[in-house]
């Protein structure tokens, strides 16, 4: 038996930060704000993994008021998730997300992002998709004030 999974994350631009998108460290003039390392890309992908389980979302697990999760790395929190779908009797299959920032450039980091996923979920990297957009220019995002994710996991019954 397969299920589906939706995810979402946004964060804003902040200077100050390092920007971290698919567990890839970016050279760049911004980061992004959050509690843990901000890694949108990596969150949008925790939570749809954890709904193809059925599960409460990343916040339940990993909760912004929680100082054991302050500046934690998201491969990790990923790893974790990993760990409770297979704890329940369920693999990963494949995923497919898409970042969507008016920048920096994605695309040369794209091999890079899916060996980083690769590693922390046990998928093979062609079981990942990943894509990039812009939000030509609309709102936030478009200005460059956020960056935001969108991930669809396939899980299977162990």
């Amino acid at each position: 038996m397969f299920r589906i999974g939706h995810g979402y994350d946004i964060h804003r631009t902040v200077h100050g930060r390092p920007l971290i998108l698919g567990g890839v460290r970016f050279e760049s003039d911004f980061g992004l704000d959050g509690h843990s390392d901000a890694d949108c890309l990596t969150h949008a992908i925790c939570d749809a993994l954890l709904g193809a389980a059925g599960l409460p979302d990343i916040g339940h697990y990993f909760p912004n008021t929680d100082p054991a999760w302050k500046n934690a790395d998201s491969q990790l929190l990923l790893r974790r998730v990993i760990a409770e779908l297979k704890s329940r009797g369920f693999a990963p299959v494949n995923l497919d997300a898409t970042l969507i920032a008016e920048r920096p450039k994605i695309a040369p980091h794209l091999a890079a992002m899916k060996a980083a996923l690769a590693a922390s979920t046990g998928l093979a990297p062609d079981a990942i998709g990943l894509k990039a957009t812009t939000n030509e220019g609309v709102g936030d995002l478009g200005r460059g004030l956020a960056l935001a994710a969108q991930a669809v996991a396939l899980i299977r019954i162990i």
